[in-house]
């Protein structure tokens, strides 16, 4: 019996990037697959995007992971290289990098390379994280154009820290500051991340980043996936392991933190945080068991969790499937059970889950 594993629908995948582009139908889209395809599967992900016209990763491994795959369409390194000996392998493998840093900028003025590479140059608008000033802006882009280290087009790229709240005007004055920044330029513009995509659409421009809207989950503050008509990707379930009668008064799990109230029924599930569950989940968060919802009871455990199924249920047996984030329970539901966020919850998957890609 296969228990913890995380079925993936590639059939909602590709629905979802077909999404991204109804809604940015100008936009060339830039598929984020950092972070294990945030914890979907990189290669076999990006195999199934053959829609997307360029792959984003955050480190050369997963990049070097997706060559040796066999991916053949551009991938964009969005924390740019680390150090000097990096540049020879974007080269070899036709990486673009992201430069933010002076350093980066003068470790390309100052090596020796055979063919110049793509640079995507990072602005800071007010992420404060990554990127040049505004004020540093016409120096570097000036420097990138006469490098001949760098392919003449430089493209143009910035991040958004509170897209996801279509109530903040922050997000307006970074897409107006941005404009303003580059507006002497003709290079191609690139803005929007998931919450960009959804929530504001003048900044589209000529690319987009979707990460999180690809796996069918929600970015924006307070919503789920289906309300952008979002399929969600992951399924993550396993099986009930045994079925425990308890007693008003009995005391579930490590510190006995669950006091049963009335006589019930545990059904004991096979997941806990060394699949990747939230450990601080709280009581009575839900999971989907014959289609029903059931709460979680007691701590999770790193194996296994406890589910007050009820006095009597007679109808759930050892063996019986639960689904414990899917399309029957958003996960951005349980994220928030748990004080945390979606990205969160599919980046942590461990690797003793098991994986099925499936389409429907």
């Amino acid at each position: 019996m296969r228990l913890a594993t995380a079925e993936i629908n590639i059939s909602a995948l590709r629905y979802n990037l077909a999404r991204v582009k109804e809604m940015a139908p100008s936009s060339k889209v830039m598929a984020v697959l950092k972070a294990n395809a945030y914890g979907h599967g990189l290669v076999k992900i990006a195999q199934c995007l053959s829609d997307a016209d360029a792959f984003a990763v955050a480190r050369i491994d997963e990049a070097l992971a997706l060559r040796a795959g066999g991916l053949t369409k551009p991938i964009i390194l969005l924390e740019g290289f680390f150090d000097p000996s990096d540049l020879p392998i974007l080269l070899a493998n036709n990486f673009e990098t992201v430069v933010h840093d002076e350093s980066q900028l003068a470790a390309i003025e100052q090596s020796n390379l055979d063919m110049p590479i793509s640079v995507w140059l990072k602005i800071d608008t007010g992420m404060h994280r990554l990127g040049v000033e505004p004020a540093q802006f016409d120096g570097f882009y000036r420097r990138l154009k006469q490098c001949a280290n760098v392919k003449p087009a430089v493209n143009l790229m910035t991040h958004f820290p509170c897209a996801d709240d279509i109530n903040n005007n922050f997000t307006q004055r970074q897409i107006d500051l941005f404009s303003s920044i580059v507006s002497g330029t003709q290079e191609a513009l690139c803005l929007a991340n998931s919450a960009g995509v959804i929530g504001w659409p003048d900044a589209h421009f000529d690319w987009v980043r979707s990460g999180l809207m690809l796996y069918g989950v929600s970015p924006m503050l307070g919503q789920v996936g289906t309300a952008h008509q979002l399929q969600p990707v992951m399924r993550l379930k396993t099986r009930v392991i045994a079925i425990k009668q308890v007693v008003e008064g009995d005391r579930v799990g490590y510190g006995g933190r669950w006091q049963c109230p009335k006589r019930t029924t545990l059904a004991v599930v096979a997941m806990g945080y060394g699949d990747g569950y939230p450990r601080h989940a709280k009581q009575g968060t839900p999971v989907v068991i014959k289609g029903q919802r059931y709460g979680i009871v007691g701590s999770v455990s790193m194996d296994m969790i406890s589910v007050d199924i009820g006095y009597n249920e007679a109808h759930i047996q050892v063996g019986d499937e639960v689904e414990m984030w899917g399309p029957s329970l958003p996960v951005e539901e349980v994220a928030e059970c748990a004080g945390t966020i979606p990205y969160e919850l599919l980046c942590n998957v461990t690797p003793r889950v098991s994986y099925e890609y499936c389409s429907e």
